[in-house]
């Protein structure tokens, strides 16, 4: 059975196919933000496996100039060799021993933060364990105090808020440097907050990650305070967010088909599955960006140089060309070559963490709550953003 999104829980108008509305065509230049909208998986899958006509440093096509501090450590902005030497350094850091050993500790934090609410008739899931929980584990595997969650909280969520829609159009109201401004600064409070970590990291290692990526060295190479305080951030961001709407996409999809969730339930063995699937159907960063380096055709359509392109990987996960029945949650889709977390060079490097996140949080949470539903008298809100998709409210009944 097809599973579509209400208009209700404020799902941002560019993300149709939560709708169930397919696209026109695979490739569609949109004259009025002067983008490309790549929708189609082959496409998508070219795109993002060429970086040398792909660019991933498109802030040369903004209509307006980026602070520089942004940059630093933004491995996602970056194209080889610097993109290449920079994942090298990291990944002598982030490596899986690093993220397999975090295990026990996901556990333990899922069992508190559901000790919390256990015997309530219910709760907002996303507020007791699918935001707390990343953040918790990312602050502990950074080695930041636990009890700054709410400020990283807070800083996380205003870059959500912040962010505005892809477009390389000069509007003329300034709305998108305004919004550059304001992402500048709090990228600046993030960054001045993780330094002040990192250098007494210099002075006195711990065994967390912050040490290792200070540590970090490939062929006499390190990274400067800078980078690994840009990439802490991202780590943070995004290795936050992604989880958060993980969980929170994986109780909406299996609420919505009681058939499967009975079997995942019955089965856990297919609960990394249930996972993948999730990640395919609802996409939590649906969009990436590339700037063209020379004229192509992409598939059938010609794309000039210097084109800024929105590589819409939700979409492209439920193309008809590649999946059977893509409007559907199949927990037994397989093979599944979704694209949820990229592909090529710039793929998740935290992806491993967040499928461990979800898994176990996802079979504690099978165990503890035998009726987890969503609550029918109180709708679910998603963040209303076009490059996020996944609740920010999200009610659930266990009574």
């Amino acid at each position: 059975m097809a599973m579509t999104i209400p208009d209700a829980w404020g799902v941002h108008p560019d993300l149709i196919w939560l709708r169930g509305i397919q696209p026109e065509r695979p490739v569609v230049f949109d004259e009025n933000r002067g983008i490309w909208h790549i929708y189609g998986y082959p496409e998508s899958a070219e795109v993002l496996s060429d970086p040398a006509v792909f660019s991933s440093d498109t802030a040369r096509l903004y209509p307006y100039e980026v602070d520089e501090s942004m940059n630093h450590g933004d491995v996602t902005h970056m194209d080889p060799p610097e993109h290449t030497n920079m994942r090298k350094l990291i990944a002598s850091a982030f490596t899986p021993r690093v993220v397999a050993d975090l295990e026990p500790q996901i556990a333990e934090i899922t069992h508190e933060l559901i000790d919390a609410v256990e015997g309530k008739p219910g709760f907002d899931f996303v507020d007791a364990v699918a935001f707390p929980l990343p953040v918790i584990v990312i602050a502990e595997l950074l080695g930041l105090p636990r009890s700054d969650r709410t400020l990283l909280k807070d800083w996380t969520y205003k870059i959500t808020e912040t962010k505005s829609p892809f477009t390389i159009q000069d509007s003329g109201d300034d709305d998108g440097a305004t919004n550059m401004q304001i992402l500048a600064e709090q990228a600046r409070q993030l960054n001045s907050y993780l330094l002040d970590h990192l250098r007494d990291r210099r002075k006195h290692p711990r065994e967390d990650l912050l040490t290792k990526l200070v540590q970090a060295e490939v062929d006499g190479q390190r990274l400067s305070d800078e980078e690994v305080a840009g990439f802490s951030s991202i780590v943070l961001f995004a290795g936050h967010i992604t989880t958060t709407l993980l969980l929170g996409n994986t109780v909406l999809c299996l609420d919505a088909n009681p058939e499967q969730e009975a079997r995942v339930r019955a089965d856990r063995a297919l609960v990394p599955s249930a996972i993948e699937e999730s990640l395919r159907f609802l996409s939590p960063f649906p969009a990436t960006s590339r700037a063209t380096t020379t004229d192509v055709k992409l598939g059938d359509f010609p794309v000039p140089k210097d084109q800024m392109l929105v590589v819409w990987l939700g979409a492209a996960n439920r193309d008809e060309r590649q999946f059977k029945r893509p409007d559907e949650f199949d927990l037994t889709r397989d093979p599944n070559p979704h694209i949820g977390f990229s592909r090529g060079s710039h793929y998740c490097v935290g992806s491993p963490l967040a499928r461990l996140e979800g898994r176990v949080a996802l079979n504690i949470l099978l165990d503890r709550f035998p009726t987890l539903r969503l609550d029918p008298d109180d709708q679910p809100s998603f963040f209303p953003v076009m490059d996020m998709t996944g609740a920010r409210r999200l009610p659930v009944r266990i009574g």
